[in-house]
């Protein structure tokens, strides 16, 4: 899981991404701010939409770990998720940020969230990530 910054209409906004080990996008999530409240969303919407993570690779951001830990405290002992959190684990999600950014450069950015969330499906059907 990693999250990065995109235009939106001329302002800057966070997209939110984990992909499995396979590299290929389980989730995503587009918010105006990089905090608990955040990266919680996120993480809940990822596991309404999927199943419950078994184990999640972050970077060195405390909002994240903080999200995890309060979900941590949600669930059962036997399903809580292991975190894993190193700098260079997660390269294979960083890598994958230079195809949005590259994307959004002759666009000039998004104009709308729903534009954003179209074009980031769209990548995920067309190329398998």
């Amino acid at each position: 899981m990693d999250e990065t910054y995109v235009k939106l209409n001329g302002k800057w906004i966070y997209l939110y991404r984990a992909v499995d080990r396979y590299g290929d996008t389980v989730n995503f999530f587009l918010s105006e701010h990089r905090d608990k409240s955040a990266a919680f969303s996120f993480f809940r919407k990822a596991i309404t939409e999927n199943n419950i993570l078994k184990k999640v690779v972050i970077d060195k951001s405390g909002s994240n770990k903080a999200a995890l830990d309060t979900i941590n405290t949600e669930l059962d002992q036997d399903h809580t998720i292991q975190i894993f959190q190193n700098k260079y684990l997660n390269n294979r999600v960083e890598q994958d940020h230079r195809f949005i950014k590259k994307r959004l450069k002759p666009m000039l950015s998004f104009k709308c969230f729903k534009s954003a969330a179209i074009a980031r499906r769209h990548r995920c059907a067309t190329n398998g990530v």
